[in-house]
């Protein structure tokens, strides 16, 4: 289904700069870059420029990825709430062999 904003998109051919909105329609920055977990191919979400920040949008605020805009669950209210974007953050995988025992002990993920 195509409209004024463009036909839907993967995460993958998302541009830098594609504005990004509220789901009141209120613009609220543009694309930085898409963060994904390439070995699971799972989308996690966008940093957002907004002025001098950089804003973590996580993946299920996303309602929408089009060739001209991303329209996100959230209102713009609740998009101001959001959290900055820590680069080097810790990042986690699961610990597929670390068995049963070590995942009841909490050695079920291992920092990446």
């Amino acid at each position: 289904m195509s409209d004024a904003h463009g036909d839907p998109i993967s995460y993958q051919a998302l541009q830098r700069g594609t504005p990004i909105v509220s789901s009141d329609e209120q613009e609220l920055g543009t694309v930085e870059r898409v963060i994904d977990n390439a070995k699971e191919h799972i989308f996690d979400g966008i940093v957002m420029r907004a002025g001098d920040r950089h804003v973590w949008i996580d993946a299920p605020e996303v309602a929408r990825i089009a060739e001209r805009r991303v329209t996100l669950t959230i209102d713009a209210q609740a998009a101001a709430e959001l959290t900055d974007y820590a680069p080097g953050a810790p990042e986690y995988r699961a610990n597929v062999r670390g068995g049963r025992l070590s995942r009841f002990f909490g050695g079920g993920w291992k920092r990446h």
